[in-house]
């Protein structure tokens, strides 16, 4: 088939022999370089292809030709222009980030692809964090329109990792006075006197996931004296009892094992001038004894409060491995057949 002459603003035409394809052109400006929009090896292309296979991308030189439905047409153009932007704004291209925009392009938001993967939160040694799904920068968007925001969703999500990012960000811009990052040690069912070693030896296991996000943020050489001073705090959930938390970020992690009688209390030790961020997946809950979980009842209780936000994250903005987005939603499914199970068995059966 001989490559289109001319580009036209909107699909053109072509004669088959037994039906009309639509078709369109792409130029791509001159200054971009076609192995930063399409990757090593038209890796990227790759990904396009796979995600529309009813339609045929073809390149040569700077011009992307598409054909096939015009819906598809249509959405390939608008995934070559966010693209683009992206690479306008300095930021590189993968497969995670094309495969990302499209979601976002099929879902018909108003957000454009382009202003979630290049929205900077922190930046550390060259590294930059920001979200990469339209759930987390909705998710991030919350927590600086919220005074209380609460993240739920599965592992994977950035539900945490983000929080902390804003946690930083927010101490660098003066806004807040000192961070403090807190998770329920529930594993030792926060009884920890039996554990050797000094009380830091005993509660750094459950805490060291927060210490390790905190050193992707933060210079590492700078944490030992941002903790000795105060102005970072990493603590198990029950030595904020009793506090005041006033010019601080807060940051509640594994908030799916807190009791309700725990939720409440940290909640309300909520001061003036702070913000706080509890996150937590209400499908991995490890209270002992079938005791209640007070992620899982506080959306009833504080339901219409304002200024308290819930953000729901879901297998579509799992970053992790792309076969952790896979493995949540198969256990997901799992789970609903063995509820859809249980409760078709007679009641003798389920003991």
């Amino acid at each position: 088939m001989s490559e289109p002459s001319s580009t036209s603003p909107a699909p053109s035409v072509t004669e088959g022999a037994s039906s009309r394809v639509p078709q369109h052109t792409v130029v791509v400006p001159d200054d971009v370089s076609m192995v930063a929009l399409l990757g090593p090896r038209d890796e990227l292309l790759r990904t396009m292809e796979r995600a529309f296979p009813h339609t045929d991308i073809h390149v040569r030189g700077n011009e992307i030709r598409v054909s096939g439905p015009s819906a598809d047409i249509a959405l390939v153009e608008r995934l070559v222009d966010e693209l683009l932007a992206v690479i306008d704004a300095g930021q590189p291209l993968n497969r995670d980030a094309v495969e990302h925009s499209i979601k976002m392009l099929r879902a018909q938001t108003n957000e454009r692809p382009a202003d979630v993967l290049t929205m900077n939160i922190v930046s550390n040694r060259g590294r930059t964090i920001r979200p990469k799904t339209l759930g987390q920068k909705q998710y991030v968007d919350a927590i600086d329109e919220n005074t209380i925001v609460f993240g739920i969703g599965p592992a994977g999500t950035g539900k945490t990792y983000l929080a902390m990012a804003k946690a930083v960000a927010a101490l660098q811009a003066k806004q807040v006075n000192r961070i403090i990052l807190t998770r329920p040690a529930v594993e030792a069912g926060e009884r920890l006197g039996f554990l050797p070693g000094t009380l830091t030896d005993k509660i750094d296991p459950y805490l060291r996931p927060l210490y390790d996000a905190l050193h992707d943020m933060v210079d590492p050489d700078s944490i030992p004296r941002l903790l000795a001073a105060g102005t970072i705090e990493v603590a198990p959930l029950a030595y904020m009892r009793g506090r005041t938390l006033n010019s601080s970020f807060i940051v509640l992690d594994e908030a799916q094992n807190t009791t309700p009688e725990q939720m409440k209390m940290f909640l309300t030790r909520l001061g003036f001038g702070s913000k706080m961020v509890v996150t937590g997946d209400v499908t991995q809950v490890d209270l002992p004894g079938g005791a209640r979980s007070g992620l899982r009842v506080v959306r009833d209780i504080l339901a219409g409060v304002e200024d308290i936000h819930f953000s729901e994250l879901t297998a579509e903005d799992v970053v992790r491995h792309r076969l952790v987005g896979a493995i949540v939603d198969a256990y997901g499914e799992w789970d609903e057949r063995e509820r859809r199970g249980s409760r078709s068995l007679p009641d003798k059966d389920r003991r």
